[in-house]
């Protein structure tokens, strides 16, 4: 890792793309982000965006803005993710699940630096630098004609991959402890790992990565009074609970509807960064609701 902060650095200094790639959960956002940190448009916005969770039908709009006018619905001109990046950082999440005919158009932006809101005439001029990400290896990508050649050599000026956190065991102690630290800070307490929940962490394999394992600490802090205890990591991820990544909750068909809950529940909780109001607002339940849930959590 301090290998890869090296190269974080460097890249920041200039404004060439990057391409990150790297499983899911690796933490190919934080990345961009520490890049964005580090540069001289750190000052500008930060703007991310994940290709796959965006309909082809919306994707030239929602990247490009649109005029009033421009197609059926579009009762308002609105600036799209380019313009509300401007001077600043644009970050291309899953790159590879753009449509290909929409890559055209990301290409003739890249190399011109400009383009023009849907329905629109009027030429604007992009100040943007665009960080990009994937979870597939490129290559193949473009072999299975999920990503043109030409825009991969055009976003992946500097490539710079992330190795899973199976492949750096020592980090994962480290990770751990940071999140619980972040945790208590947020909630102005001393909460601590139990004797063995450090050295079991190490024993498994984490196929949701980073993600998975702050997903881990977060759950087992809320549900902790003073002693954070994670069991078998390994043996949660082998029942039939329900599953959460990158944002979307998985279900198996005869979950209960109880776990489900809970999982919603802590998904949202985690999305918030801990904002119980926040959270309370999104899932539609009062405040007081919310902490009855989680007091009960805690007791089971």
């Amino acid at each position: 890792m301090r290998h890869l902060l090296a190269l974080v650095e460097r890249v920041a200094a200039t404004d060439v793309t990057m391409l990150a790639i790297g499983e899911s959960g690796t933490g190919k956002e934080v990345v961009a982000r520490a890049v964005h940190a580090h540069s001289s448009r750190r000052d500008g916005p930060f703007v991310a965006v994940n290709c796959g969770a965006i309909p082809p039908t919306l994707i030239e709009s929602e990247l490009f803005g649109h005029e009033k006018g421009g197609f059926t619905g579009a009762i308002d001109q609105k600036a799209g993710y380019f313009e509300q990046a401007q001077g600043g950082t644009l970050f291309l999440d899953e790159v590879t699940e753009m449509p290909p005919a929409m890559q055209v158009k990301l290409l003739r932006v890249l190399e011109n630096r400009t383009f023009h809101r849907v329905g629109g005439d009027t030429l604007i001029a992009s100040d943007v630098r665009i960080l990009a990400a994937t979870n597939r290896e490129p290559l193949d990508a473009v072999r299975a004609g999920q990503l043109r050649e030409d825009l991969l050599y055009r976003i992946a000026v500097f490539p710079l991959h992330i190795p899973p956190l199976r492949e750096r065991v020592e980090d994962i102690i480290p990770l751990a402890r940071h999140f619980l630290d972040e945790y208590n800070a947020m909630e102005r307490t001393d909460k601590m790992f139990s004797a063995g929940t450090l050295e079991r962490l190490t024993r498994y394999d984490w196929p949701g990565n980073v993600r998975e394992l702050k997903n881990a600490v977060y759950r087992a802090f809320i549900l902790a009074d003073t002693v954070v205890e994670i069991g078998n990591p390994s043996l949660a991820a082998q029942t039939q609970r329900p599953s959460t990544v990158d944002g979307v909750v998985n279900v198996r068909v005869g979950t209960t509807l109880a776990d489900t809950q809970r999982e919603i529940i802590m998904a949202t909780l985690a999305h918030y960064n801990g904002d119980k109001r926040q959270a309370a607002r999104a899932l539609g339940i009062s405040l007081k609701t919310l902490y009855n849930r989680l007091e009960a959590y805690r007791a089971g």
